[in-house]
């Protein structure tokens, strides 16, 4: 088994350390989203092509007429690879995996962010991802990002203003929010991110690495909005680091792996799994090492 990057298994929030009152099951047999033999390939173009053998010489018109034709290859990578699962109203479903496995990909597909090379996904309602980061600019003020980040995520000007001292509040940044961003710590900025982005009750909420900074009580107001989107029939689906705040948020796991789902379950049983998993690798790479 090929080593990994352990650093994606951080573990950077204590299990104490989170509201640890069980969540929920959803008991609605509606489905909110069918994901069906999902593959997602990126292009990536300028790959360099490697040969073999010894190289040719070239005349001078040769090398003018061939310049740039080595940063032309194109090579595919197959990030998300023949996934299929269902999700019902009312539930909240963690995505975990290691570095480079396809978690961000299958949400931002999921979002219709990134066109599948096959396969189908069926929505009922509309998905929101929490990716306000793209919109987001550090030379100018909260106050600016929160209508921004707003516009975004489909809301109006009005109902940004409407809802502008509650973002403030939620993200605790007080009078910080007439500063630029750019002069944030990153647990300040992380909870605007998620204040901003939780703003709106989207049908199908996905929460992609935002929840790993903040201390426990951000976190138990986290968990409590998440539980306000599943309890007006949204579905919630959240990427995390942190085993810890998916077992604390999510009732059910998707583990992911080099863009094949591997396991889909209650977060109890695929967090044991895929901790045991990423135990293992890392002493066989420890061992390697020493070998070497």
């Amino acid at each position: 088994m090929a080593a990994i990057d352990t650093d994606e298994d951080d573990f950077e929030v204590d299990a104490e350390d989170l509201d640890n009152t069980p969540v929920a099951e959803s008991d609605s047999e509606r489905l909110s989203l069918l994901v069906n033999d999902l593959h997602v390939t990126y292009r990536v173009f300028g790959a360099k092509k490697v040969g073999h053998g010894p190289a040719k010489k070239q005349t001078a018109l040769q090398k003018f007429l061939s310049r740039g034709a080595s940063q032309q290859g194109v090579r595919e990578v197959k990030a998300v690879r023949g996934i299929s699962f269902s999700a019902r109203h009312g539930e909240s479903i963690g995505i975990i995996g290691v570095n480079g496995s396809g978690k961000s990909t299958l949400l931002r597909a999921i979002a219709g962010l990134i066109p599948p090379a096959s396969g189908s996904v069926y929505v009922a309602g509309d998905p929101a991802l929490l990716g306000v980061n793209a919109v987001l600019m550090g030379d100018l003020s909260g106050e600016r990002n929160i209508m921004i980040g707003g516009l975004a995520l489909g809301l109006t000007q009005q109902q940004v203003k409407d809802r502008y001292q509650d973002v403030v509040d939620f993200a605790e940044i007080g009078e910080f929010v007439n500063l630029p961003m750019k002069s944030y710590s990153s647990g300040m900025g992380a909870r605007l991110r998620f204040a901003i982005s939780a703003s709106a009750v989207p049908d199908i909420l996905m929460i992609d690495e935002a929840l790993s900074t903040g201390d426990a009580g951000f976190r138990a107001k986290s968990k409590a909005r998440i539980n306000e989107v599943r309890e007006s029939a949204g579905t919630v689906f959240l990427v995390s680091h942190s085993l810890a705040t998916v077992k604390s948020m999510c009732e059910r796991v998707l583990w992911v792996h080099k863009g094949q789902l591997v396991m889909d379950g209650p977060a109890d049983e695929v967090c044991k799994h895929y901790k045991k998993f990423v135990n293992e690798t890392k002493k066989l790479a420890e061992e390697r090492a020493a070998e070497k």
